[in-house]
This record gives structure tokens, C-alpha cells and sequence, in this order.
């Protein structure tokens, strides 16, 4: 054989471009650390405001979490006990994602496959369609779309599922995007507005000055700033990158995922479907996502047999299509996962904001949380869509207490 074979293992669905090459400047109005969704998300509002914006990258673009993500815009289908405190944020994003989207491909001349087909929801067997009962009854005790539907309306809406499927939930709300697209989108948009991404520079700390942070160190450097804010995902929450009080309660979660080709003989889904086991996600440049494995592992990277297996085994036993779908690439990332899975946004100290810990809902929140960040470094305050979700709400009220006390 003459050509080379390249493994998919290990592969994501990559960028089609890099920011250009820059060295960290001295001095910026703001310095945003980490270069993923969320990061560029708030880079390009706060420029487009007038700021001068540095990002400080520690690997390159969307590395992280951004790139390995399937890019789900789902409030309802996401909609679970124990997220009350998230449900009216995330569907406060859901409704700015149009003008978000609108802005955007204006802004970087690219389109983002953005779709608003709605997520299906489905079961097969009773321990399955009780468990599905039950996530129905939540999602209308809540006020979200959701519409209980029988194995043949499911069918007639995926007609490549197998016959097996017994029932199902339409959200038909829920939307979703290409991330591959987005990210290259915000690149572009972030480049035309001025700002400046630096890539593999890892922040070494902060810089303090008058009772404020006044700055970050990185690659022996200092770059000083009026406001920094920290959005580097699952890497937030790294020792030693902030003091011991002001450390974030934020962990990687293992996500592993993986692209399908699809093609006219095997056809494709026209929505994403979930189930007990995986989600699927059809893009426009003819992929399906299926994803994503859950492994509280650290920063154990790479892709296993088992979880290869599993995402495979739980596509096949709803597509049987995916037999004949060519494996295009295989990756896994880090879900930035707070301990009740919300976003942690705040002032966390003079001249510091957060914006990270949004587990697996970053693309669904990115415009909330851009918007929110630029009101509180604008306007000195956040909108009250996004109070709520500082630092405060993981501590007991006894430790609270015990903390005024002394």
C-alpha cells in the first residue's frame, strides 16, 4: 500500500485555523486565562466594548473541554433533580443563542451549523421507559417543553431507530451547534475585534497590587491588568494557580467521544437522540457525535477499549446503522465540573472574576455567562439572571458562622 494508514484514535475534529503568533504583552485592560469557549466567549463581548483583551492559553485553542464537546444546547433534555438553581440560567442562554449566533457569524463571516431540531429522548424496555416517566414528569412540574411520545411517534420521527424503541420525550426547544464551528467562529470574531490569544503559555500565578489583583505571571513574565478573569475549565480548579482562599471547588470530568461518517447508504439522524447510555449528535459536514462516557479519572487522558465499547455498543443498540458508519476520529476531554455541577461567576476578589465549572452545558451557557462577565466588569455588578452562582453557595451555613465569628 502506498498511502499511510492514520489512526482515528486519539483524533478530534480540529480547527481549520490558529491565531496568529503573539508574545504576552506587558499590559492589557483585561487578561482572560484560558483560550477555550467560554474564554474567547467573553473576550470578544469585553472587546467588542471597547477593552483591550489579552488570552493566555496554557495549550492551544479549545483544547480543553471546547474541542472534545458535541456542542448541545439542551435546557430540557439536561433538565434532572438537583438542577433547579441552573434551569432558569440555562434557559435565559437558551433564548440569547439566536442573537448570540446572529452577532457571531456577522462578526467572523463563518456559519456555526447552529440547529434547532430539538432533542429526543428515548427508552427501550420498562426499566427504561419508568426511568423516562419519571424525567417527564420533572421536566412538566418545571414548566420545559417536553412532549411524552409512543415507540411509533418516535419512530415516525427517526425512522433508522430500531423497532425495539418503546418511547420517548421530544424537547422540541432544544437546539445544538457545531462546535468545531463556534470555536472558529469566536477565533475569528476575537482576531477582528483586536484581541490577542497567546497559545501554550501557562499562567504561573497572580499579581497583587494595592489590595487588588493587579495582573498574572506566565512564562517568566508579567502582564499587567485592570481586571483578570479566569475561565480555563477543568484547569481552574489546579493547585498553586490561585491562594488557598480564594481555591475554586472545580475537577476534571473524563468525557470520552467519538465522529462517525455518515453517508447516503447509511443515513443519518435528523436531531440528536439520547439515551440511557449516549447522545448522538448529526453535524452538517456529514458527522455523528456520539458521546460521552462519564469518568471522575483526574487528568487521565486518553481513549480505552471500554469506553470505546461503550459508546459503540450504546449507539448500535438504538442505530443499527452505525455498523456500516466509518469511524472518522476518537478523543476524550475534561469536563469543568463544579460540586453541583453549575457554573461558579463572580468577582472572587478585587480586580478577579470567575467564570468556569460548567460542566457539560459550556456551549448552552456561553452566552449567558459572556454577557453576565461583561456587566460585572462594565457596570461593577451582576445581571440578576446570574446571581447565585458564586463561591458562597458550597459553604454550610455553620461554616459561614464559624468564618464571621473569628
Amino acid at each position: 500500500m502506498s498511502d499511510l494508514l492514520t489512526s482515528p484514535i486519539g483524533q478530534r475534529r480540529a480547527l481549520a485555523m490558529r491565531p496568529r503568533a503573539a508574545d504576552l504583552p506587558q499590559r492589557a485592560d483585561i487578561a482572560v486565562v484560558g483560550a477555550g469557549l467560554i474564554g474567547l466567549s467573553i473576550a470578544w463581548r469585553l472587546a467588542q466594548a471597547g477593552r483591550s483583551v489579552v488570552v493566555v492559553e496554557r495549550g492551544r485553542v479549545g483544547s480543553g473541554a471546547s474541542l472534545a464537546a458535541t456542542g448541545m444546547l439542551a435546557p430540557a433534555a439536561e433538565h434532572e433533580p438537583g438542577s433547579d438553581l441552573l434551569l432558569p440560567l440555562a434557559l435565559e442562554s437558551l433564548r440569547r443563542w439566536p442573537a448570540f449566533r446572529d452577532a457571531l457569524q456577522a462578526a467572523s463571516s463563518k456559519t456555526i451549523d447552529y440547529r434547532e431540531d430539538g432533542t429526543l429522548v428515548i427508552a427501550i424496555g420498562r426499566d427504561e421507559v419508568e426511568r423516562l416517566r419519571f424525567r417527564h414528569d420533572l421536566q412538566r412540574r418545571s414548566n420545559v417543553a417536553a412532549e411524552w411520545l409512543s415507540g411509533p411517534e418516535v419512530r415516525a420521527r427517526e425512522p433508522l431507530l430500531r423497532p425495539n424503541v418503546t418511547a420517548g420525550i421530544l424537547c422540541p426547544l432544544d437546539a445544538q451547534v457545531d462546535p468545531r464551528l463556534v470555536m472558529e467562529a469566536l477565533l475569528g470574531a476575537c482576531e477582528a475585534a483586536g484581541v490577542t490569544v497567546v497559545e501554550d503559555v501557562a499562567v504561573e500565578g497572580l499579581e497583587h497590587e494595592g489590595g487588588r489583583v493587579a495582573g498574572l505571571r506566565a512564562a517568566g513574565r508579567v502582564l499587567a491588568a485592570e481586571t483578570v478573569i479566569l475561565a480555563a475549565g477543568a484547569w481552574s480548579g489546579t493547585a498553586g494557580l490561585l491562594p488557598d482562599d480564594l481555591a475554586l471547588p472545580v475537577r476534571p470530568l473524563k468525557g470520552q467521544s467519538l465522529a462517525l461518517r455518515t453517508t447516503k447508504r447509511t443515513g443519518t439522524l435528523s436531531r440528536m437522540v439520547w439515551t440511557d447510555a449516549v447522545h448522538m449528535a448529526p453535524k452538517g459536514d456529514g458527522h455523528l457525535i456520539v458521546g460521552a462516557t462519564v469518568e471522575d479519572c483526574g487528568f487521565n487522558s486518553g481513549v480505552t477499549a471500554g469506553g470505546l465499547f461503550a459508546l459503540l455498543e450504546g449507539a448500535r443498540r438504538v442505530l443499527p446503522g452505525i455498523e456500516e458508519m466509518e469511524i472518522d476520529a476518537v478523543w476524550s476531554g475534561f469536563r469543568p465540573t463544579s460540586d453541583d455541577d453549575a457554573p461558579i461567576i463572580e468577582e472572587a476578589a478585587p480586580g478577579l472574576v470567575v467564570a468556569t465549572g460548567h460542566h457539560r452545558n459550556g456551549y448552552l451557557l456561553a452566552p449567558a455567562t459572556a454577557d453576565a462577565v461583561a456587566a460585572l466588569v462594565g457596570e461593577g455588578m451582576l445581571p440578576d439572571f446570574a446571581r447565585g452562582f458564586g463561591r458562597a453557595r458550597f459553604t454550610s451555613p455553620n461554616e459561614s458562622r464559624g468564618r464571621a465569628v473569628a
